[in-house]
This record gives C-alpha cells, sequence and structure tokens, in this order.
C-alpha cells in the first residue's frame, strides 16, 4: 500500500512538473503569436531590418544561390513568401493602417537592404512602395486604401504601376489610354508595357486621360486603382527582358471597369499628382543605389585582396586602388543622397516642384551604378563575364536603371532647362553667380568657382543641355557630400567623394565648352569605304 502511495505521489509530482512545463509552453507560445500579431510599428526597426536581412541571407545563400537566383526568370514561391513574410511592405504604409508609419529613412534602408543581395528585389519593393503604396497613401480614397492595406499587410498582395505606352514612352503626357465614366465608376481602355511585375501584381495603378464627349482626350491624366480579381488586363505578350530576370514585363491590353471610389483624388491637377508621385519615386532610387553600390564595392576589395597577380595582391596595384577609391567615392554620394530624401522627401512634402533635385539624384545613382559594375567586371577579369558571375549580371541588370522613369539623357537636359529657366527669371548670366545663391548648390559652388565663373548662352543646343546637365547634377551632388561631412560623416570618405566629383565637374565643363555642332551623314557610300583607298 505504501508502495502504491509513493507512486502516485510521485505520478503527482511528474503530473505537476509536466503540467508547468506546458502553462510555459503555452505562454511562450502565446507570447510568439503576440509579438507576430503585435503593431508592426511597435516593432524596433533595428530588429526589424535585421530579421529580413537574415531572411535575405538565407534565401540568396542558403536556400538557393544568388547567381541561380539572378539567371532564372522569375522568383521561386517559397522564396518569395519568405521575403514578403518579413512584411518588407509594411514600411511605405501608416500606422492607421497596420503599417510602419511611411518613414521615408525606414523605406530607403530595406530598400538598400534588399539591393545588396538582389538588386532586382530591391526594385521589386521600390516598385510596390515609391509606385503604389506611396501614391495610395497619398492620393486614395479610404475604401480602397483600407481594403488594399490590409492585404498587402496580411495576405502578401503587391501594387504596380503602368504609364508607359509603345508609342509614348518619355513622351507620356500624350499617352492614348482613355476613360469615360459609367454608372458604376469608370470604363479604362488602352494598351501599356514595361510595367514592373506584369501578371503578378494584386492591384494596379492605372493612368489614362478623360476622353470628351467629342472624342478628344484631355490634357490631364488621372489615377486608377485597379483589381486583379476584376480582370480587364489581358497580357499580350510577355517579354524576354534583357536582365532582372526576377521580374516579369510585358504587354497589357486594358479594358477594365474600376468603381468611383477607386479613382486618386489629386490636390490639383491629376499633372502635379503625376509629378510628384515621379519626383518622390527618383528621390527614392538612392535606397536600391546604397546597397548595390556597397556590395560592388565589397566584391572588389574582397577579389582583389586575394587574387595573387605578378606575385602581389591585386590591391597593391595602383590602377586597381584608382577603381576602387572611385567606387567608394560613389558609396559615399549615394549616402549623402539618402540623408537628402529622408529628410527633404517626407510624406508631407509636395515634390511635384523637386525637378531639379529629384533629376539630379536619379540620373546620377543610376550612372553610379552602372560604372561600379562595370568596374568590378574590369577587376574580376573574364570569369565576371558568365551569366552567372554577380559582376556580370549586375551590369545588366544595373543598365536599364539609366533607362527607366525617365531616360538620363532626358534629366540631364531637363536640369539644365530648369536652370537656365530660373537664371532668366532672376536675370543672372553667370553660372556660378547663380549656383551660389541656389540653396541646393550654395556650398559646393565655392569649390569649383574657377571651373564654374561663365556666363550661359540662353540657347543652348540639345547635346550642350545634356553635358551642362551633368556638371550641374554633380555641383549638388557635392553639396550633400559636404552637408554628410559638416555631421560627422567618415572624413577620408568625404574628401575622397568631393575630390572625385571635382574632377568629373571639371571633365563635363570641358566637354560642354567643346562640344561642336555636328551632322548625321545618311549615305555613306563609295567614297566612305576604306578599302577604296589602299596604295
Amino acid at each position: 500500500m505504501s508502495i502504491f502511495k509513493g507512486l502516485v505521489n510521485i505520478n503527482i509530482l511528474c503530473f505537476k512538473s509536466l503540467a508547468a512545463k506546458f502553462s510555459k509552453l503555452r505562454t511562450t507560445k502565446k507570447d510568439i503569436v503576440k509579438d507576430i500579431l503585435s503593431p508592426l510599428h511597435k516593432i524596433d526597426f533595428e530588429s526589424f531590418v535585421g530579421k529580413f536581412r537574415e531572411t535575405l541571407e538565407s534565401v540568396f545563400g542558403e536556400k538557393q544561390n544568388v547567381q541561380e537566383t539572378s539567371i532564372n526568370r522569375g522568383m521561386p514561391g517559397l522564396i518569395m513568401r519568405d521575403v514578403l513574410d518579413c512584411k518588407p511592405l509594411s514600411v511605405f504604409i501608416p500606422t492607421e493602417y497596420d503599417g510602419r508609419g511611411a518613414d521615408v529613412s525606414e523605406c530607403l534602408k530595406v530598400l538598400e537592404t534588399a539591393s545588396y543581395y538582389s538588386l532586382p528585389l530591391s526594385l521589386m519593393v521600390g516598385i510596390n512602395g515609391a509606385l503604389f503604396l506611396q501614391p495610395l497613401s497619398l492620393y486614395g480614397q479610404e475604401p480602397i486604401k483600407q481594403e488594399a492595406f490590409k492585404n498587402f499587410i496580411e495576405n502578401r498582395n503587391m501594387g504596380g504601376l503602368m504609364i508607359t505606352e509603345p508609342k509614348y514612352g518619355s513622351d507620356a503626357l500624350h499617352m492614348q489610354t482613355n476613360y469615360v465614366q459609367t454608372e458604376k465608376g469608370y470604363r479604362i481602355k488602352g494598351i501599356k508595357h514595361w510595367a514592373g511585375l506584369t501578371g503578378w501584381a494584386d492591384y494596379w495603378l492605372l493612368t489614362a486621360r478623360k476622353k470628351n464627349a467629342d472624342g478628344d482626350l484631355s490634357r490631364d491624366i488621372d489615377f486608377f486603382v485597379h483589381r486583379k480579381v476584376d480582370n480587364g488586363i489581358e497580357v499580350e505578350e510577355m517579354y524576354n527582358n534583357l536582365g532582372l530576370y526576377m521580374l516579369p514585363y510585358g504587354r497589357n491590353k486594358i479594358n477594365a471597369e474600376v468603381d468611383a471610389t477607386s479613382r486618386l483624388e489629386p490636390k490639383s491637377t491629376g499633372v502635379k499628382m503625376m509629378l510628384d508621385i515621379l519626383h518622390r519615386s527618383r528621390l527614392q532610387f538612392p535606397g536600391m543605389g546604397m546597397g548595390f553600390i556597397k556590395r560592388m564595392m565589397d566584391e572588389a576589395i574582397d577579389h582583389c585582396e586575394k587574387r595573387l597577380v605578378g606575385g602581389q595582391s591585386l590591391i597593391n596595384y595602383d590602377q586597381v586602388k584608382e577603381r576602387i577609391s572611385r567606387m567608394q567615392s560613389y558609396f559615399t554620394t549615394v549616402s549623402a543622397m539618402c540623408a537628402y530624401t529622408a529628410e527633404k522627401a517626407k510624406m508631407s512634402v509636395d515634390l511635384s516642384r523637386a525637378d531639379i533635385q529629384a533629376n539630379a539624384i536619379k540620373t546620377i545613382v543610376t550612372d553610379y551604378m552602372q560604372e561600379a559594375a562595370q568596374s568590378l567586371l574590369q577587376l574580376v577579369g573574364a570569369k565576371g563575364y558568365k551569366l552567372d558571375h554577380i559582376a556580370g549580371r549586375s551590369i545588366v541588370d544595373s543598365r536599364p536603371f539609366q533607362i527607366f522613369e525617365g531616360s538620363n539623357d532626358i534629366l540631364y537636359q531637363q536640369i539644365s532647362e530648369s536652370v537656365i529657366k530660373a537664371m532668366r527669371r532672376s536675370k543672372i548670366t553667370n553660372l556660378f553667380d547663380y549656383l551660389k545663391t541656389n540653396e541646393l548648390s550654395e556650398k559646393s559652388a565655392d569649390y569649383l568657382k574657377k571651373v564654374l565663373d561663365f556666363d550661359i548662352d540662353y540657347n543652348l543646343s540639345q547635346r550642350k543641355l545634356v553635358e551642362l546637365g551633368k556638371a550641374i547634377s554633380r555641383v549638388i551632388s557635392m553639396n550633400f557630400v559636404i552637408d554628410l561631412g559638416e555631421r560627422g560623416f567618415n572624413s577620408h570618405h568625404i574628401h575622397n567623394s568631393i575630390a572625385q566629383l571635382k574632377q568629373e565637374v571639371n571633365m563635363m565643363i570641358q566637354s560642354y565648352s567643346g562640344k561642336m555642332e555636328t551632322v548625321v551623314i545618311a549615305d555613306s557610300g563609295s567614297d566612305s569605304d576604306w578599302r577604296n583607298f589602299l596604295k
């Protein structure tokens, strides 16, 4: 009997012990669930972005090699799931809709983190954030905002923007996609192409012009939110894009009906709304450029330290040092741009008139991305030219950044045109005098007084406008760098960046001054065949 009582007591003690463990386990599970469901904006950002970084390290490292991910079309479903489960798009969503608050500095950091591991992934995040979520947040009507933001947070939904048409790329203001009002809302018809996430996105911002009773199209532009589940967008062709394999692009036939609440509401005109959207997006390019350039720099240093040529490390050679130093100057300049955007491009600021800074930032970031990739390939050598090597892929993947959202040649021209227009309005002809009084260049102008001290001809050819725009954009960038240096950023990096920018401005002003009018020779006949002139 005593033995039985002893066994019972032991069982009771064991049961209590197990009960305590299960109770603790339930508590732990509750805490985990509570943590997962807790408002995203209450999670410390360093923890949030750290988790995102760990996931990218895993999915582009352990689960699937980054080179394989780069050369295969699309993105594997499991990788997409793991990435979106980190809620990276929540940084673009206001807190009242359970997002992290649309803090621009957080948006830039998420873009930077993504682009270090995968430039196409960063572009995917940028498309969703800058070209859908931010415009919807600023201009969307309440019903569609509540629905879309909820689906982005809870159901891994994605969205994009359709502006470009086959015959109207840079000439977007003359787009032919049109709409008419119906009893239910609006009927939209047209053709759009080169919209990132073609066939993937759950929501689209569609741009169209109103068709009047006489059949003419309005000069203004309107934006509408379209749900994929409502049909009305037929993918007529999927493009075999040269790079950015992870993202699908194609040609879309639009014949969609949307309800009245789907129309974005501009604060003044639709064109100004579009400018605000595009400038805001261009100002956030440094986020994508930051991580990408840092990756190029890290890859270059790692390779050159390990590679032996002529009995010494490649990094000891002077030309190699020059290339890496240039990449480091790009890193510093883009860092300064990130700081500028985080402070000056907050969601509360109307950016429709911020064309000079937006165009300067977008052009230089994307030029530097391509230059950094070219330098990495040059340093790596032949093996970098493989399709599955990060150097070769980076050249191809970064190249379209100089084209989409405004071709760099056109944006450089627009920078010059805006500056000349302001100079004429102020009755100033000397470039240095004007730049010295402009808040975007007041500090950097002094560094370049000798080269900038000349009068501008108000009637410049297009090629001179482009060259001048390149120089002005770098003067503005130097101003950002000086500001960053004054706050305590690494002084060696600051001096290096300023020296590089000064050299670039000097070269571009010389090119601008020496540009000659030339003609295109339409017909090269027999007198242009070198073989006819052999002795």
